[in-house]
């Protein structure tokens, strides 16, 4: 079997590896489409505060189950499944109170053990979402829309509620589909010109500078200290601001302003409980993830292309097509 392994910030190489032996209790999937996500540019970058090397990468997956043991959720060998990469423990404080997604020693799928960039992958069965409606390309879409959809419930948004989303990547539109679908208004703030084009396209004012507009819930979705620190800026009075994008740096506060408005700063970590009511928000068409693929390339074209996708303009969403010569 054919590994990319990401050896060190920087070097991918290619390794032969015996295809994976299930344990007890997990099934054996050939992997098909791997989404690449913001944190594996960061990860081959050497700037992500939890990657280690050397690293299979690949958390947004979907593949096609090979093996299955008995189970009681209807698994079949030949379904469709989108893979949960969240491994918690099921025992510390915050499992146990159902916050499974900041198990305290919770482990992802292509961050802290391999991941899909491989042609089969064993995996829990507990973790395994199938469907006989969607694609594999909208399968592996959903761990990015589990994280707007878990910042959306986070926030407590409501029908009515003015909405911000800083930053038009892949996060930031997925937490648009989730807030638009409570019925909230919602505007994107986006300095890059083709990303806001891209948005309007899809139906969703977009704006280069929020100006003077403030909102009920304001969601970063950017990464950077700089703009997460500027985005309390535009939180109403008694409003809240959501921290969707992950930074190492520190994120300095205006705290004379944070007590003035009386604003509530939520951090949302990974998703929890959200594949399921996606898949069926898919199969029911009232999200669409049509538009968001840009750009593909196969496993064994990861070493020689990966590299220059951060870069690459009319980048939205590059998906890594794992073929039959990879397995």
């Amino acid at each position: 079997m054919r590994k990319i392994l990401l050896n060190a910030p920087g070097e991918f190489i290619e390794v032969k590896a015996p295809r994976p032996v299930p344990a007890s209790g997990e099934a054996l999937i050939r992997m098909d489409r791997v989404g690449v996500c913001g944190s594996d540019f960061h990860a081959m970058a050497g700037r992500h505060p939890v990657y280690t090397y050397p690293r299979v990468l690949g958390h947004e997956l979907a593949g096609k189950i090979v093996e299955v043991p008995k189970n009681d959720r209807g698994l079949l060998a030949g379904d469709r499944c989108a893979i949960e990469p969240y491994i918690s423990c099921g025992q510390c404080r915050t499992c146990k109170v159902g916050r499974t997604n900041c198990c305290e020693r919770l482990r992802l799928i292509g961050v802290h053990v391999d991941g899909g960039m491989q042609g089969f992958l064993a995996v829990p069965i507990e973790l395994l979402h199938k469907s006989e409606k969607l694609s594999l390309d909208q399968l592996a879409l959903v761990e990015t829309l589990g994280i707007g959809a878990h910042a959306v419930r986070r926030s407590g948004l409501q029908a009515g509620e003015e909405a911000l989303v800083v930053g038009a990547g892949p996060i930031g539109l997925a937490v648009t589909q989730f807030a638009a679908a409570l019925g909230a208004k919602v505007t994107m703030i986006e300095i890059n010109d083709w990303r806001r084009e891209f948005v309007k396209k899809l139906g969703i004012e977009s704006l280069a500078t929020p100006g003077d507009r403030v909102a009920d819930v304001v969601f970063d979705a950017t990464g950077s200290a700089a703009v997460m620190g500027d985005s309390l800026n535009l939180v109403a009075p008694g409003g809240r601001l959501v921290f969707v994008g992950l930074t190492r740096d520190p994120v300095k506060i205006d705290d004379t302003l944070l007590h003035r408005r009386e604003v509530t700063i939520y951090a949302s970590r990974n998703s929890c409980g959200q594949f399921p009511p996606i898949i069926q928000m898919l199969e029911e068409k009232k999200i669409n993830t049509d538009p968001w693929i840009t750009d593909r390339l196969s496993l064994d074209e990861v070493p020689l292309r990966f590299k220059d996708l951060p870069t690459k303009s009319g980048l939205m969403k590059a998906v890594v097509e794992v073929k039959d010569s990879d397995r």
